[in-house]
């Protein structure tokens, strides 16, 4: 897979393209922080104290992220199969020992694939849907927002475990 451009959005774009062009930054920033990384420093722990916070685990997150708050709470979908909804184990959608670095940017790509044409489906004033989640009564507007927040401050996460790991660094 190739590593997606990393453009920022336009100054005068409109306020879709703007929150949409910034998330797109972004994610293509977690693509760029995971290039040429080897499988078992994908998974290497390298915080004592949070050892889930791997390059891999942070990709899964992220996947999960986008699914929880576009495909569930947005659209209404099921809540069941997302494990960053549920209560046990804590972090669930972090735990990816095994699963290759390639396969979790793949899952990744597809779901920021899935979230664009949601986004590009509704108006940024709509609400979500979920019954059961008080996050759902959010506007798209603020579920962008938090999303371009969300990816952005764990594309940070990802430049300092990478630096750590092999001392790879450059934010853009």
């Amino acid at each position: 897979m190739t590593t997606p451009p990393r453009i920022r959005p336009p100054f005068d774009a409109d306020e879709r393209t703007q929150l949409v062009g910034w998330l797109d930054t972004q994610r293509a920033i977690v693509h760029y922080k995971c290039a040429g990384l080897s499988e078992e420093d994908a998974h290497r722990q390298v915080l004592p104290t949070s050892p889930l916070m791997t390059m891999a685990a942070l990709v899964s997150h992220l996947r999960w992220v986008e699914h929880a708050w576009l495909e569930v709470l947005f659209l209404g979908g099921p809540a069941a199969g997302n494990p960053s909804l549920l209560d046990e184990p804590e972090d669930a959608d972090m735990r990816v020992e095994g699963v290759p670095l390639a396969k979790l940017l793949e899952e990744y790509a597809q779901q920021c694939t899935r979230s664009d044409r949601i986004i590009a489906a509704h108006p940024l004033d709509e609400t979500g849907k979920h019954p059961d989640f008080r996050s759902a009564a959010a506007s798209l507007r603020w579920m962008l927002i938090h999303l371009v927040e969300e990816t952005a401050r764990h594309a940070g996460h990802l430049d300092i475990v990478r630096e750590l790991l092999d001392g790879e660094k450059g934010y853009y």
